[in-house]
């Protein structure tokens, strides 16, 4: 098949292009590469730089393409709470430019890769994709926002539509930007350094950690799965675990000693986030098969950055 990916040199995207390629399939990748690396794309990955609202460039790149995965993005929370106009412009405008080239040139499948962070608190766990959202960030409302656009735009266009609500990523390659880093590889760098660990609030607040290999099986299915069109699908672990149980899986992993320390006055966020995968088992056949511990362990293996 041929493939568009656009975000194709970010942590996700890169993993998803990467694989692809391997099986054989035609993959086209862009990106802005604002956060991403075109360097972790294997050369059988054909890469353009450029902006995901540069629509004559996607009226190219969308040619003779038989399913696009939209990954382009801004992903982090606490700084869209800053800048909420740049993640509409980017996450809510760049996935309407998106659906109107893919319209334009007639490409009929999109993944769209959204996030478990629109459900916001609930009631209960583990979260269907049937509870009403409770985004509690712009980052949250400009994906939900963009869903509701895929499916619309996908609706009224005759464009088959899938959106992905992938939970807590993690792996080897993630990006580890200064300021508000991503929790795992955060605590896995600061164990291998000895440096401190720090838990905002209690550190029960709970999270659906995956790994990066059961998120890239799931986007794998769900480019040829039937019956998906206008679905919203869950993709996690399926399992909750404290920020207390990932420090100590961390520091076994790695055999650190390093200091934790909490932080009472911080928020934690939403209070506890699980996946329900009933729904991803029943239509992509989704089974993770990762545990934490394993892969952190390959996280520590595959990225350099943790090598002595």
């Amino acid at each position: 098949m041929n493939f568009l990916i656009t975000g194709a040199a970010g942590f996700l995207g890169s993993a998803l292009a990467n694989q692809l390629a391997r099986e054989g399939h035609q993959v086209r990748g862009l990106d802005d590469l604002s956060t991403g690396d075109s360097k972790s794309l294997v050369p059988d990955v054909h890469f353009t730089r450029g902006d995901v609202n540069d629509r004559p460039k996607l009226w190219t790149l969308l040619q003779e393409v038989d399913c696009v995965y939209h990954l382009a993005a801004r992903v982090s929370v606490q700084e869209s709470v800053l800048y909420p106009r740049e993640y509409n412009a980017v996450n809510v405008g760049g996935t309407v430019s998106l659906m109107e080239a893919m319209r334009d040139v007639g490409v009929r499948r999109v993944v769209f890769v959204s996030s478990g962070a629109i459900y916001g608190d609930q009631g209960q766990q583990p979260l269907s994709e049937s509870m009403q959202p409770n985004p509690r960030s712009p980052y949250a409302v400009s994906k939900l926002a963009a869903e509701y656009y895929v499916n619309t735009i996908g609706d009224l266009w005759n464009i088959e539509t899938v959106s992905l609500r992938v939970f807590n990523a993690y792996g080897p390659g993630q990006h580890l930007p200064a300021s508000h880093p991503p929790v795992v590889p955060y605590f896995l760098r600061q164990a291998i350094r000895k440096g401190s660990l720090v838990i905002h609030a209690d550190g029960n607040q709970t999270r659906d950690y995956v790994y990066v290999d059961d998120i890239v099986s799931g986007m794998l299915a769900a480019s040829t799965a039937p019956n998906l069109d206008g679905a919203v699908i869950n993709i996690g672990s399926g399992r909750q675990t404290s920020v207390r149980e990932l420090i100590k899986t961390v520091l076994d992993v790695t055999g650190s000693n390093a200091e934790v320390i909490y932080n009472p006055k911080m928020s934690a966020g939403v209070s506890h986030m699980c996946a329900d995968l009933t729904l991803a088992g029943q239509k992509l056949n989704y089974k993770p098969s990762i545990s934490l511990e394993e892969g952190l362990r390959l996280t520590l293996q595959r990225d350099s950055r943790f090598r002595g």
